[in-house]
């Protein structure tokens, strides 16, 4: 593929993106919005939770930014169908606003979220220090060290619009070599292309980009990789501490504390290359090990 036909490959696929989260209003506090025409054979979670965020965002007031969010993944949503936002405004107080959105598909809700939003006004001011780390330029990106391992790269990994470079394994690699096996990962990650300059569009591809490399840290603790496993997300809690664009290297600082009764729990800081925190993730997900046999979760030396 020529270097033209590469970068408009790029470029449609972003365009891809930022249609699916440009959702058709349809009611004062009813959003549809649709899936890619190609993706994986269910909806991916962090494309229902940013299109929730930008329904509950687009009832806000404008000078008021999302602060937090915390969502559920009740069922597992169908990409051939369209996704209906039903926003609840909770509450418009002086400082906050508050709002609850239900994603609804064939009836029956598929995923919820509660988002909280603020006016900016000063106050306390520390952070913890991003880790040391090489810079994204020096790191090969997942796409190259998959085409190097297996001649080909799968076809949600090939043109996705997010570039990630993780600075340590993959779940393969940890899987093949248990010297490999870690309880962090740090990722790199940025939005391949030019964004919008609005902080919520921002903050709706952070969201998005946060839900694809957090439970892979869990296998990577246990040097297991998607093969026999069965894995899918069940809440996920954001923070936003800080603007940020998200078509600018940010650094995802992710760590399994836990893992037990078939649910693992993974956390991640994200910073700006310049070291601001900007923001805070947690989730828990599902993850059952459907071919245990022959098989240990030590770490080396343990």
């Amino acid at each position: 593929m020529s270097e033209s036909a590469d970068e408009q490959t790029r470029g449609q696929s972003l365009d891809g993106l930022l249609a699916v989260l440009d959702l058709e209003q349809i009611e004062v506090n009813i959003f549809r919005g649709s899936s890619p025409a190609e993706g994986p054979q269910r909806v991916f979670g962090g494309l229902v939770a940013g299109q929730a965020l930008v329904a509950a965002g687009r009832t806000v007031p404008a000078e008021r930014y999302v602060h937090s969010l915390h969502a559920y993944f009740i069922r597992p949503g169908d990409p051939a169908v369209p996704i209906v936002y039903e926003v609840d405004r909770v509450r418009d107080g002086r400082s906050f606003t508050t709002r609850r959105v239900v994603a609804i598909q064939h009836g029956k809700p598929i995923f919820t979220l509660s988002a909280s939003f603020h006016k900016e006004e000063p106050g306390l001011d520390h952070q913890i220090p991003m880790p040391d780390v090489p810079p994204p330029e020096d790191l090969p990106s997942t796409r190259e060290r998959l085409q190097a391992a297996f001649g080909k790269v799968p076809g949600f990994v090939r043109w996705h619009p997010i570039e990630l470079r993780p600075v340590g394994p993959l779940s393969f690699e940890a899987e093949r070599d248990p010297q490999l096996r870690t309880a962090t990962n740090p990722v790199w990650l940025k939005v391949d292309g030019k964004l919008p300059d609005d902080r919520l569009t921002q903050v709706c591809l952070m969201t998005y980009a946060s839900d694809m490399t957090l439970l892979d840290t869990v296998l990577l603790r246990h040097g297991r990789s998607f093969a026999g496993i069965s894995m899918a997300s069940l809440d996920h809690a954001m923070w936003f501490h800080r603007p940020f664009r998200a078509d600018e290297w940010l650094l995802y600082a992710q760590e399994a504390p836990t893992a037990q009764g078939a649910r693992g729990l993974a956390r991640g800081l994200v910073y700006t290359r310049d070291g601001q925190l900007v923001c805070s993730v947690v989730q828990e997900g599902l993850i059952r090990v459907v071919d245990a046999e022959g098989w240990s979760d030590a770490l080396p030396g343990s």
